[in-house]
């Protein structure tokens, strides 16, 4: 696959790495393009094509896939004037500013036959397949709550992230990542949205939570802030069979599962400094067990090789754009939910 990038930040850089990567592989970055002239000659200092322009780059018939890596709010007309001129797009998440623009791409892309996906690599995160796998194997019973967070306690970096108009805020940032995940993972419809999305430092959303409730009864909390300094764990998950903790992206954690029929346990009193309590006394060891992570190894450069055999029609998208839509649904969901408080 031989691929164009357009936005040269950070992002366009790191796509530009993972693809020289996969370079006997066939993978190919044939040159970039981006508006600061600047980043054009850091390109070309590290001995990439820096186009002069971005029409320079769309009519090199050499580029049969553009990455689009710019800030979001571009992402809509330079997606669209990739897939125009006869090019597949990967496009960096948030696809678009909402789910109206995205439907125009993805329209764009139908009528011009071409591929077109948005960058989820954190589908192929370990923390996140460590919890998937566990789910799908039934290893935690049927799970009825999932809390998935981020957190860290330095703002948000100063650049576009911090505006609003170029689609800055932690909901479309990292909660875009983070819903995307749960929606993959749990095959039901979000029936119902709920979402605080806070401004405590900044003037776009920097602290947030987004509650999903799925039509088979599955409930999740998705948490991202940016001024804590008292992180809780990356994933709980409460099934009807164990509960399981993933402390960080290092997959620390634990599951721990019940080893009788519930039916037959009577817990015993407790008396603590509240008072006695048998609804909140610790499990006899006795009545459970616990599990080490069975922590998935993923590479999320598998992205890029699901996108090619799709290109060749030997493969199915893995990142659907028809995902991507429900996606953006939930999303703008919460901006209306938020605006409502």
């Amino acid at each position: 696959m031989n691929i164009g990038i357009i936005g040269f930040g950070g992002m366009g850089n790191f796509h530009a790495e993972q693809i020289d990567s996969l370079h006997a592989e066939g993978f190919k970055v044939v040159g970039i393009y981006d508006i600061n002239p600047d980043r054009r000659d850091f390109a070309e200092g590290a001995g990439r094509k820096a186009y002069s322009t971005r029409e320079e780059l769309l009519c090199d018939d050499e580029i049969e896939t553009v990455v689009v890596a710019t800030p979001n709010n571009f992402h809509k007309e330079i997606a669209v004037d990739s897939l125009n001129h006869g090019k597949n797009v990967i496009c960096e998440k948030p696809v678009a500013m909402n789910a109206a623009e995205w439907e125009e791409m993805m329209a764009a892309a139908k009528a011009n036959k071409k591929l077109l996906a948005a960058h989820q690599n954190r589908r192929w995160d370990n923390d996140f397949r460590t919890v998937k796998n566990a789910i799908d194997n039934g290893t935690l019973g049927t799970p009825f709550f999932i809390e998935s967070r981020v957190q860290g306690a330095n703002g948000i970096p100063g650049d576009w992230r911090c505006e609003a108009v170029a689609g800055g805020g932690m909901l479309l940032d990292w909660g875009v990542h983070l819903i995307d995940q749960i929606m993959w993972m749990i095959k039901s419809p979000v029936v119902e949205v709920s979402a605080q999305l806070l401004k405590v430092k900044f003037s776009v959303d920097d602290n947030i939570k987004v509650m999903l409730r799925f039509a088979n009864g599955v409930c999740a909390l998705v948490q991202v802030d940016t001024y804590n300094f008292t992180p809780g764990a990356r994933w709980s998950v409460a099934g009807t069979g164990g509960s399981m903790m993933i402390n960080d992206f290092g997959c620390g954690g634990r599951i721990v599962k019940s080893t009788l029929i519930e039916e037959n346990y009577e817990p015993g009193i407790v008396h603590t400094a509240a008072g006695p309590t048998k609804t909140m006394a610790p499990r006899p060891k006795e009545s459970i067990e616990e599990l080490p992570l069975s922590v998935a190894q993923c590479d999320p450069r598998d992205y890029y090789r699901n996108f090619a055999a799709a290109m060749r029609g030997e493969e199915e998208l893995i990142v659907k754009p028809e995902e991507s839509l429900e996606v953006m649904r939930v999303i703008d969901k919460a901006f209306e939910c938020s605006k409502a408080l």
